[in-house]
């Protein structure tokens, strides 16, 4: 399989440096949009069909392989089917954007402590959705965040705009953080973001490379934890996704492709090429 197309030099370097050494490499990977399609109902995502084994794939050679997800780690270990997965027994999933870890060696789970304002928020979210006219908004409630999701109303971008402000607001009172995606406002704890998990990553395994995969605006904290690891020597391959149509992710990206797929078909020709070193 040949290469795929690399926009950037620095993505080419980190792509030569991932081939040369893999053990040193870590391949990490966002679930929703990058792995499976996005799709109106979180609970029935699923990965599209060739990507776990091209990750199991990886795992024979890379030092490690970890889905650094929004969602709970038992959800997203429960929807991505890696939970006995040939293959992908070295595999964490950072979930909850990082304050979860699940690690399927042991079958364990560890987490920090959720603020206790997410509760409050949690009580107070009806009523607020109800007086900005939106009673119908989706809430994922995720233990310890709680996403708002317009896509399933019907003008889901004016939904969107409507909810900002409130929303906003809420995070202030209860000492949150309201992060936008694509049609989903959420209210996360502070300090939680995938590019804190990414940099926890990289140092708990001395990783001189890595392969990072996203698709939305909650990705462009990774990104931006890669880049500033690029100044001190790390080597790297930033892969967007088209998926939710994040432009500022998109266009810091070295490679990108237009769904799923597309992931699956650049890291079975990164497992090529390492294959054929």
């Amino acid at each position: 399989m040949s290469t795929p197309v690399i926009q950037t030099d620095l993505g080419h370097a980190g792509w030569q440096a991932i081939v040369a050494d893999p053990a040193s490499a870590v391949i990490a990977t966002d679930f929703d949009g990058v792995l499976s399609p996005l799709v109106e109902d979180p609970a029935r995502a699923r990965p599209v069909d060739g990507a776990l084994d091209a990750l199991a794939r990886l795992a024979r050679s890379v030092r490690q392989v970890a889905i650094v997800t929004g969602r709970p780690a038992l959800v997203a270990t429960e929807l991505t089917g890696v939970t006995g997965h040939p293959g992908l027994g070295g595999l964490v999933v950072l979930g909850h954007y990082g304050l979860e870890q699940w690690e399927a060696s042991t079958g364990k789970i560890t987490s920090d402590p959720v603020p206790a304002g997410v509760a409050v928020a949690r009580e107070r979210l009806p009523e607020l959705l109800s007086i900005a006219g939106v009673p119908d908004a989706f809430v994922e409630d995720k233990e310890s965040s709680l996403a708002v999701h317009t896509r399933r109303l019907s003008d889901p971008a004016g939904a969107f705009d409507r909810l900002r402000t409130p929303l906003t607001e809420l995070a202030d009172e209860t000492q949150l953080r309201l992060e936008p995606g694509n049609l989903v406002l959420e209210l996360r704890p502070p300090g939680i973001d995938k590019g804190v998990a990414l940099r926890r990553l990289l140092e708990s395994t001395g990783a001189q490379s890595i392969l990072y995969a996203g698709d939305d605006l909650g990705d462009l904290a990774a990104f931006r934890a890669v880049e500033e690891g690029r100044r001190t020597g790390l080597n790297a391959v930033l892969l967007a996704t088209r998926s939710s149509g994040a432009t500022e992710l998109i266009e810091a990206a070295d490679i990108v492709v237009d769904d799923p797929s597309g992931v699956v078909t650049v890291l079975t020709a990164l497992s090529d090429a390492i294959a054929a070193r």
